[in-house]
């Protein structure tokens, strides 16, 4: 053989055996590659089914969280509506202490029906004052014409007596010593009260008197001591105040 022929040889050989090594490395890479992408999905199924469990117990925990939190506003509003405070508290003992030591006029005759009322302590009327059933009546000691006793009364916070009841008739003839201006006045040919009610039962004295407005007089009967006279005259007058 020529060397020629043997060089022509040679480059053959070479060439096939490149290619037979380049055939087995793509050969082995494909394989390789195929083998790394079986691993890596069975790791990321492997981690996705070992997450899947702790997923589950946050969403569990979050919806526990949350359901604490409204409970804890819940009760916080409740609380701060429905309970009061301690210092609130022993502010209003001592009104309560106080307001247990007296007593209002019923209960006094309600516990305490044959007592006389001055030796409870109970106290229904300012001083000056005197108190009988609900109300509270002042026997004044001057004297003024009927509006200007009306007017005095109302300063009082109270207005001319209404004698509404035999009881307080006799009661007031007994406490008076003087002839007083009472809440009674003429409007036309009607006779009525101060509070807007007409004249009912009426203790009118035998005696013949002129006038438009009416006057208790305390030294007379208390069946007939009501007398006229007129508004512009000065007498003593019975504030009232009812309780």
């Amino acid at each position: 053989m020529s060397p020629r022929t043997l060089f022509t040889m040679y480059i053959k050989f070479c060439r096939s055996y490149g290619e037979d090594k380049k055939y087995e490395a793509s050969a082995n890479s494909s394989s390789g590659s195929e083998l790394s992408v079986e691993l890596k999905g069975d790791k990321d199924s492997q981690t996705k089914e070992k997450t899947r469990p702790y997923r589950l117990a946050c969403v569990i925990l979050s919806l526990i969280c949350l359901v604490l939190l409204l409970v804890v506003i819940i009760l916080s509003v409740k609380l701060q509506t429905g309970i009061t405070a301690p210092w609130e508290k022993e502010e209003s003992t001592p009104q309560s202490k106080q307001g247990a030591q007296t007593c209002s006029f019923e209960q006094c005759q309600t516990l305490f029906p044959d007592v006389p009322l001055k030796n409870l302590g109970c106290r229904q009327c300012a001083d000056g004052w005197l108190t009988f059933g609900r109300s509270c009546f002042f026997l004044s000691t001057f004297r003024l014409n009927w509006d200007e006793s009306y007017r005095n009364c109302y300063s009082r916070g109270g207005s001319l007596a209404v004698v509404s009841s035999p009881e307080i008739q006799g009661f007031l003839t007994s406490k008076g010593k003087m002839k007083y201006w009472i809440g009674l006045r003429q409007r036309g040919l009607t006779w009525g009260w101060v509070n807007n009610t007409v004249l009912g039962e009426s203790y009118w004295a035998d005696v013949t008197s002129n006038g438009d407005c009416g006057i208790l007089s305390s030294d007379g009967p208390a069946e007939r001591n009501w007398i006229k006279a007129s508004c512009q005259s000065s007498s003593y007058f019975i504030c009232q105040l009812k309780s």
